[in-house]
């Protein structure tokens, strides 16, 4: 080798620890990340940090009793957590709640959906640059929680749907104040929009980053809005309709190029969707009994029962077991967000340190859906 000849360039790979702390990982989760230079070379997700036996603690209470915990699964999706576990129970009862409380189950878990959908849209922001919008999406979801309060008392947590039915009906006045949501909303999620989708920089931090084929996420368990972004249509209240999604119309929507941006197109489109459902379901709403008639202490016949809803996040799942006593003999939980997370090492390999986080928030992840 001449004395001018430089050898080659090593690098060294290096290991590096993100997280878990907040907001980065959306949650306390952490990740073992290799990398060489700043190319990621493997991901390895490390979750148990917020164990917290809810699966278990269903064994020691009652079927009514332990409707407040389901809440606390996915807090984003409280509504939509009561409704997969009710209805469950109540498959194993053979009970059907009246037409009311279908249409009102369904109403408030879309009103959820978009409530969800904005907290995706505002944390978003921030994990890649836009602050602005995070208080833009705030300020509207603000509005969702007033309804969410005045139906339910609660703001986060709920405890609101029953066995057969509905703790309480809706509150007077209730219609018009989500009319004047229907209409003050879709100029805002436009603006939103323009502040955000439109936006230049934003679009260079997503298109091309995250990529996910539409096989490795089915072959992952992966649901949801990164399923659909992937171009697959996958939608448990089409698929396998419930509550009184057969009553409405609306479109599943999909994009096929499997990156960040096409899983936050799915969202945005969603909440259009989700408004849309709303609408109808005014529009529709019957009059009439919010609870059947369901015994005090329920004791349902030995079984096991599997319900499946969709969540903001993908498939939500509630496996019951019954041996005939007045308390599950086994529940579990499938919470898309552990799911959606398998394929998360699929998608960073090869890309950039800098986009891990943009890439980590497409998921839209919520710890407790994760790690229970």
């Amino acid at each position: 080798m001449s004395e001018t000849a430089q050898a080659p360039l090593r690098t060294e790979d290096i290991t590096v620890n993100v997280g878990p702390q907040h907001p980065s990982t959306h949650g306390v989760l952490r990740f073992v990340v290799t990398l060489e230079g700043e190319t990621i070379r493997e991901c390895v997700p490390h979750i148990g940090y917020l164990h917290s036996s809810l699966e278990k603690i269903a064994e020691t209470l009652r079927f009514g009793q332990y409707i407040t915990n389901t809440d606390r699964f996915d807090y984003l999706n409280g509504l939509g957590n009561e409704l997969c576990y009710v209805q469950a129970v109540e498959r194993l009862l053979g009970v059907e709640p009246p037409p009311r409380t279908q249409f009102i189950r369904t109403l408030m878990a879309e009103l959820k959906r978009i409530s969800s959908h904005l907290v995706y849209l505002g944390t978003y922001g921030n994990d890649t640059g836009a602050v602005t919008v995070f208080l833009h999406a705030f300020r509207e979801r603000e509005l969702l929680m007033n309804m969410f309060e005045a139906v339910t008392g609660g703001r986060l947590l709920y405890n609101y749907l029953r066995i057969g039915g509905l703790r309480n009906d809706l509150p007077t006045g209730f219609d018009e104040q989500v009319c004047s949501f229907l209409e003050h909303f879709p100029p805002r999620l436009e603006e939103m929009n323009d502040l955000l989708t439109k936006n230049r920089i934003f679009i260079a931090r997503t298109r091309g980053v995250g990529l996910l084929t539409a096989e490795q996420a089915l072959s992952y368990g992966v649901t949801g809005p990164t399923l659909r972004g992937c171009g697959v249509s996958y939608d448990m209240r089409k698929l396998r309709p419930y509550a009184a999604y057969d009553q409405v119309e609306f479109d599943v929507p999909t994009f096929p190029e499997g990156d960040c941006l096409a899983r936050h197109l799915v969202r945005m489109e969603e909440m259009r969707q989700s408004l849309r459902i709303v609408r109808q379901l005014l529009d529709k709403m019957p009059d009439g009994e919010v609870q059947a008639d369901v015994p005090r202490r329920l004791k349902p016949e030995p079984g096991e029962v599997y319900e499946r809803v969709e969540s903001p996040r993908g498939e939500l799942g509630c496996y019951l077991v019954s041996d005939g006593s007045d308390k599950p003999y086994r529940m579990h939980w499938r919470g898309p967000s552990f799911y959606n997370l398998q394929a998360l090492p699929e998608m960073v390999r090869g890309g950039l340190v800098a986009d891990f986080i943009a890439t980590l928030g497409s998921l839209d992840p919520v710890a407790p859906d994760i790690d229970r």
